[in-house]
């Protein structure tokens, strides 16, 4: 029998909230510093392998020589932890730093010698396929199933995508899970080959049919919220309640900024029909 960690203290004062809630309880960013605090070390590294997605999109910043760019600051590696790992793959040496995923030096080693392995043309495909593969093989069933659903997801809507503008679907799809090397497999069979393997393909279906990019990406996280709440039915004070909090504060956080924007937008475009209405005195 395997015994969790448990954290009635620190679940019971986390603050609720809900898909459609307008205000943020406190920050990613926020949460985070309370969970370096609150966790086991065993624990915070299985939450590390959400932070990584952070860290990967440095790493390609830095291999394409987009060092101008600020870099995410929510990843657990540092800009000279990512420069070390460079040097030490392009010197041959091992890569010491135990935070540093193990596929980060294949990304590493494609960059430098200049050639994606397999069916992916470009790098950050490439490590979006490292990354899932990684993630799918976290020991922690609710995580690597949320990896899975999430890699599910992107290339369902990659493949409709490919299909419906004559790309090669072998090439946009990313990750070796079952359900990947199906749509590879059956690229010309109406469902991919992967109606019956999926229980939610039909799910997914009808959200890419909204013809509304900013309804389908809502509903995209609505999936992806209702699936969290569906497995975590009977965690209540473990790792895996505080994986799915950490994984709903980042769509709140998300939709909240996005709601910012469009406010800021919409008014500054009020501004502007204003000023556009206002006549000087020598036009009348």
């Amino acid at each position: 029998m395997i015994f969790k960690n448990q954290y009635y203290y620190f679940i019971s004062g986390l603050p609720d909230f809900s898909f459609d809630s307008m205000k943020l309880p406190f920050s990613v960013e926020e949460f985070r510093e309370m969970l370096d605090e609150a966790v086991t070390p065993e624990d915070k590294k299985l939450l590390d392998s959400y932070f990584l997605s952070y860290d990967n999109d440095n790493l390609f910043r830095l291999l394409e020589k987009k060092e101008e760019e600020e870099l995410q600051s929510r990843g657990i590696l540092t800009r000279a932890d990512l420069e070390e790992v460079i040097r030490q793959v392009r010197e041959g040496d091992t890569i010491e730093n135990k935070r540093v995923p193990p596929y980060f030096e294949k990304a590493v080693r494609a960059w430098l010698d200049e050639e994606i392995p397999g069916h992916l043309k470009t790098l950050e495909d490439l490590i979006s396929s490292l990354y899932a593969d990684y993630g799918m093989g976290v020991k922690n069933s609710l995580i690597a199933g949320w990896f899975e659903m999430n890699l599910n997801i992107g290339n369902i809507l990659s493949a409709l995508f490919a299909r419906k503008y004559g790309m090669d679907i072998s090439q946009v799809v990313v990750g070796n899970n079952e359900i990947a090397q199906l749509i590879r497999e059956n690229a010309n069979a109406r469902d991919f080959g992967i109606s019956r393997e999926l229980d939610y393909y039909d799910d997914i279906i009808r959200i890419a049919e909204e013809p509304d990019i900013y309804e389908r990406e809502r509903k995209i996280d609505k999936f992806r919220w209702n699936w969290l709440d569906d497995n975590t039915l009977f965690d209540y004070f473990d790792i895996e309640y505080i994986f799915a909090y950490l994984c709903k504060l980042r769509i709140l956080e998300r939709w909240v900024s996005l709601n910012a924007e469009e406010g800021e937008r919409v008014f500054r475009e009020l501004i502007a029909q204003l000023k556009n209405e206002i006549q000087k005195p020598e036009d009348l």
